[in-house]
């Protein structure tokens, strides 16, 4: 179905604006970074760990596959750069602010979730033998629990299992850059164009084998790795629709603000509208000129201020 194009929203021309208008959501995004970085400072819980269980904690300790900067690479700046390249084509600041922010929020609140977890449960890892016993020679108390002998650091990660944090990062980053994209290209639009659904579970499936490394590497249980999919899904899953339909809406496409000032401008059209029709992953525009019987000039640049309105709240 055709809908209004209510003009280009460059970062020129409301940049600044719609960064005024969410600098509270941008200040609480500094102190969840800030509330993450604190938390990966406490001490985990060190569960009991006796002699019988070390059967199923003596897997060999590895390097990373995949190590914790790639994931940010994959899960944060990846999407970015393919929400500013599609910028570049639709001019949309608003599109290009609530996918920014969303997915920074989406992985924060994801890492602040799983950071929380992880100290508060202790799990410890497949590895863990080899973390609290360097040289091979395992100790214990009166108790029957661990007494160890490696390196401080080392120790502490090992107790960090459950859930696991390259997953949960992973599914939600890319899974929030999976439902953008079924969003744009109307995946399910219920055309019967199944090849869409490639480009959807492409990134899921990226999410995936990050996911599955940790489990090749004995640094995850995969009830760890499962848990922290899950949980980044979810949190993916909120965050997204806060600013955008849900991908199978007709007008999944665009922002809620998109929709709300297309209300209004159809309650009060002006002279000169556009006619933008998605299908088949593509936006075509046709301008669509309103005879008024008037013989004042027709206005092509509807005023910019429409936007900035819904944004604010006002009709």
């Amino acid at each position: 179905m055709p809908v209004v194009q209510l003009g280009a929203c460059t970062v020129r021309s409301h940049g600044i604006r719609v960064a005024r208008f969410h600098m509270h959501d941008w200040l609480i995004l500094v102190l969840l970074l800030g509330l993450v970085v604190g938390v990966l400072q406490i001490e985990p819980f060190h569960r009991f760990v006796g002699q019988d269980m070390m059967t199923d904690l003596k897997y060999p300790l590895k390097d990373d596959t995949v190590p914790v900067w790639a994931v940010g690479v994959v899960a944060i700046l990846l999407p970015v750069i393919i929400y500013i390249v599609i910028y570049c084509w639709r001019k949309d600041v608003y599109d290009l602010h609530h996918a920014i922010i969303g997915i920074l929020y989406s992985v924060l609140i994801t890492g602040l979730i799983t950071e929380v977890i992880k100290t508060a449960v202790g799990r410890p890892r497949p590895d863990f033998f080899w973390r609290c016993f360097p040289d091979g020679k395992a100790a214990f108390d009166s108790t029957g629990d661990v007494i160890c002998n490696g390196v401080k650091k080392v120790i502490k990660e090992g107790y960090k299992s459950f859930p696991s944090g390259h997953a949960s990062w992973s599914f939600t980053g890319l899974g929030f850059l999976a439902l953008y994209l079924s969003g744009k290209i109307r995946a399910f639009d219920r055309k019967g164009h199944i090849a869409k659904l490639c480009i959807v579970f492409f990134p899921l499936l990226v999410a995936a084998l990050v996911a599955i490394s940790r489990v090749d590497d004995y640094r995850h249980h995969w009830q760890d790795v499962f848990a922290g999919g899950l949980l980044g899904l979810v949190v993916a899953s909120f965050c997204y629709l806060q600013f955008f339909p849900p991908p199978y809406h007709p007008d999944g496409w665009c922002t809620h603000a998109y929709l709300s000032n297309m209300v209004d401008a159809q309650s009060n059209p002006p002279h000169s509208l556009s006619v933008v029709t998605p299908g088949n992953g593509q936006i075509e525009t046709n301008s669509l000129n309103i005879s008024t019987g008037h013989e004042t000039p027709v206005n092509r640049g509807p005023p910019t201020s429409t936007l900035d309105d819904v944004e604010l709240g006002k009709r």
